[in-house]
């Protein structure tokens, strides 16, 4: 079975950076497909990042141009390094994985597993 585990959250000033990792338990064909999602309370979970295992990277376009996610196949770990935060970076985020390679966008990709989320939490 797949598992996701995040780890790295926590508090920054504006403008400083976090990085994000994701340790992926058992990986399968359901994780041909790698994201990281954000979720404010009261909003829509928000697709950020996307990564398949070719190494190929999607992002959406707050994310573009700070955020970077990479993959580690043989460590089975991701991570999202994320630089030049912002108060509205803040958010809980998550560890997603899907089945669906050729699908693998910011706009297509939908997840099927879950990791439980780690809080990052941007002051000004």
């Amino acid at each position: 079975q797949v598992q996701l585990q995040e780890s790295g959250g926590g508090s920054v000033q504006s403008g400083g950076s976090l990085r994000l990792s994701c340790k992926i338990t058992n990986p399968s064909i359901s994780t041909n497909c790698m994201a990281w999602f954000r979720q404010v309370p009261g909003k829509e979970r928000e697709k950020i990042a996307t990564i398949d295992k070719l190494g190929n990277t999607d992002y959406v376009t707050s994310a573009k141009g700070r955020f970077t996610i990479s993959l580690d196949n043989d460590k089975n770990m991701m991570w999202l390094q994320m630089n030049s935060l912002k108060p509205e970076d803040t958010a809980m985020y998550y560890c997603a994985s899907g089945p669906i390679w050729d699908q693998c966008t910011v706009a297509r990709m939908r997840a099927s597993y879950w990791g439980q989320g780690t809080q990052v939490t941007v002051s000004s």
